[in-house]
């Protein structure tokens, strides 16, 4: 045998005993690295959250509002990315920050994705949000903390905390849609069919401690269902009092991502309900967004105190 080929067999046996071959986990080396081919580096997302601290226990998030476009970034490009916003939502959560502000002298803590939606989604898991776009992960792990932080900050206030996920639909049905992780399907049961569902739902938790005559089916379409306060107040919503369920083939929001990692479908003090806009009247100029904010807090305050025992302090 050559040296040559004594050589390449010491190379091959070294090989084999660094890959496990004998069952084990040994260490497997590092493919090498192209210096021509440079490693994508995280981006610094700073500039493209926008959080404030509140002082009562509710969070607005607005996922699709944002403007920012940096042709930096490449457009999401997933065969299931939606990219086009949901419009003046993120407008919408100040106008409501603003009218608390000016009722009760108390904001509730907003969170606002400020990059457009073909650049990030606020709404989806890591790779639908970032288009695969690894240098994004940053962001959406940002976008997510931030989030974290103001959950936390509101159960300071009060154990128990709501979060309200802002979005708008171009349905054809002029109503806003409330969902709670439940499809229209389950919204059509009957009350005790829908009842044994809540604890899958997005509002768990509240439902779990509610209070007798609430829990259950009446959480959702009860006359103190935040549907049903909405609706009394001139905004026609579903699920409520007025209108239960999406008929067959009505289409309807039932919630998604955020409301299902940031709710308490898998336990903690923070429910999760997402609220989908229809434009006209609610989202189209600064009147409609001014006058929906005020029927909303209204709405909001008095569903703060029926579920969760909560008034701003005198």
């Amino acid at each position: 045998m050559t040296r040559a080929w004594v050589s390449r067999l010491a190379a091959l046996v070294f090989v084999a005993a660094c890959s496990g071959s004998d069952g084990g986990t040994g260490p497997i080396p590092e493919p090498p690295v192209r210096p021509d081919v440079p490693t994508p580096q995280p981006l610094d997302p700073t500039g493209w959250v926008t959080a404030f601290d509140g002082a009562m226990p509710l969070v607005l998030l607005a996922p699709h509002g944002g403007d920012q476009s940096p042709s930096t970034l490449p457009d999401r490009s997933c065969a299931q990315c939606v990219i086009v916003n949901d419009a003046n939502t993120a407008a919408l959560m100040y106008a409501i920050s603003d009218a608390f502000h000016a009722r009760i002298g108390r904001r509730p803590f907003v969170v606002a994705n400020r990059l457009h939606r073909r650049k990030f989604d606020g709404n989806r898991d890591l790779a639908e949000a970032t288009g695969n776009y690894t240098p994004l992960d940053s962001m959406w792990r940002f976008w997510h903390a931030h989030i974290d932080t103001a959950k936390a900050r509101a159960t300071r206030v009060h154990p128990r905390a709501l979060l309200l996920d802002l979005h708008g639909h171009a349905h054809s049905i002029a109503r806003i849609e409330i969902g709670y992780l439940l499809s229209a399907s389950n919204l059509r049961e009957t009350d005790a069919q829908l009842s044994l569902r809540l604890g899958s739902s997005s509002i768990a938790r509240l439902d779990s401690v509610g209070r007798a005559g609430t829990r259950g089916a009446p959480m959702l379409r009860g006359t103190l269902a935040l549907g049903s306060r909405l609706a009394a107040l001139g905004y026609p919503s579903v699920p409520s009092n007025l209108d239960p369920a999406p008929l067959v083939g009505e289409e309807y929001f039932n919630g998604g991502y955020n409301t299902e990692r940031h709710g308490s479908l898998s336990g903690g003090p923070v429910d999760a309900i997402q609220l989908e806009h229809h434009f006209t009247g609610v989202r189209d100029t600064p009147e409609s967004r001014a006058a929906y904010a005020e029927a909303l807090v209204t709405a909001l305050l008095a569903y703060l105190a029926d579920h969760y025992g909560w008034s701003p302090p005198a």
